[in-house]
Formats: structure tokens, sequence, C-alpha cells
């Protein structure tokens, strides 16, 4: 083979090789532009499902075994039976929500370390090849702070009677991971753990029982 028909053969491939990387090229921004958002948002429901089930075991987990409302909130009433004070122990009750704050971090830690694979047609949501294709791996990593806060509200349940109810709130941010793309999401879950009658008159005044500042914050590094 001459040198003019080697110069033939190298142009040629290099034809071949420039078409194929632009070919690539064009390939990877039409997966971006059209299908990565699709990829992204089934991701980041997957990771929200995952992180809202780990967080509400936790508030199960801990308060199934740690709270009792009369041991928690203290009701007390004057000689006539009148409420006139709600206490609520708020040594006891932060001990709870800083159980609950370390439980979920460990295990949004751990399912960040593991993640989850899903098959390619379940993320692009085709009905037909749901089952099919290769695995994508999402991944998650918490970042911020896991808090816990509490609130609760009372309302009427009959004469003199009193349904009071409290609520516990677990927010965190995460971090979902794909690859070639990544998205902060924030999970918010609240979750009601103790509901009771109160039997008293109640005063003029609604009962009230302020809870803002209790809970617990725990942090990541």
């Amino acid at each position: 083979m001459n040198i003019k028909n080697k110069n033939k053969v190298k142009t040629r491939l290099f034809i071949i090789i420039a078409i194929i990387m632009m070919n690539f090229t064009i390939f990877i921004y039409i997966f971006d532009q059209t299908a990565m958002p699709t990829v992204m948002a089934v991701a980041d429901a997957e990771m929200r499902a995952k992180a809202t089930e780990i967080v509400n075991r936790a508030i199960i987990n801990e308060y199934s075994d740690q709270f009792n409302y009369d041991d928690v909130i203290r009701v007390d009433k004057d000689e006539q039976g009148n409420i006139v004070m709600l206490k609520a122990d708020t040594l006891k009750m932060n001990k709870i929500a800083c159980d609950v704050a370390l439980e979920a971090q460990k295990e949004l830690m751990k399912l960040g370390d593991i993640g989850i694979k899903v098959p390619l047609g379940y993320i692009t949501r085709n009905n037909i090849l749901s089952y099919y294709g290769p695995k994508v791996t999402i991944k998650m990593q918490p970042i911020g702070h896991v808090e816990t806060k509490y609130s609760s509200e009372f309302e009427s349940a009959g004469i003199n009677q009193t349904r009071h109810k409290i609520y516990v709130k677990v927010k965190t941010t995460i971090r979902v991971i794909i690859p070639l793309k990544s998205n902060d999401i924030e999970v918010a879950n609240e979750v009601p753990i103790a509901e009771t009658i109160i039997v008293g008159k109640t005063p003029n005044t609604a009962v009230q029982l302020d809870l803002n500042g209790t809970g617990y914050k725990v942090g990541n590094n």
C-alpha cells in the first residue's frame, strides 16, 4: 500500500471516528434534555419514599417504646375540677426527639451507602418495559440537619371535655445522586403521636400548651 492510499485510509478513519463522537455527543445532549428530567423525577420520588419510610419507622419505634401521655403531660385542676394548667415534661420530650433524629440519621446514612437499583425501563416510566433493561443505581446523601419539632392542638370533644393532639414533625434534606446528575430535596413528615380526651371544665380562655422550641436537631457532617 502506497503512501497515498494510507493517507486515504487515515482520513476515512478520522471521519468515521468524528461522526461517531458527534453522534454520541448529540445523543447525550438529547438524553440530558428529554429523558434526564424524567429520570431525576423518578429518582427523587423513590428516595423520598424510602426516606419517609425510614423517618416514620424511627418515630414509631421510639415513641411506642418511650412515650406515655400521662408521664409527659401534666394536667393541673382546681378544687372544682376546672383545668387550670397543662405542663409538658420538655426534658423527656426532647430526649425522645433526640433518639428519633439519631435513629433516622443512622438509617438514612445506611441507605445512602447502599443505594437502590431500579430497571431503566421503570425509571423512564415505560409500562411495557418497566421491569427490563439495565439497572440504574440511585444513591442518597443526607445533608443539613435531621430536625424534630412538636406541635399540639386542642378541640372541643363534648361537655367539659377537650381533645388534645400532639404531633411531631421530622424534617431533613437529602441529596439524590444518579449518574451524571444530583438533586437536593427536602423530606418533611408530620405524625400524630398522642390523642387524648381531657375531662374537666375548660377556662374561659383557650387551653394552651406552648411546645415552641421543643424538639431536637442533629447535624450531618
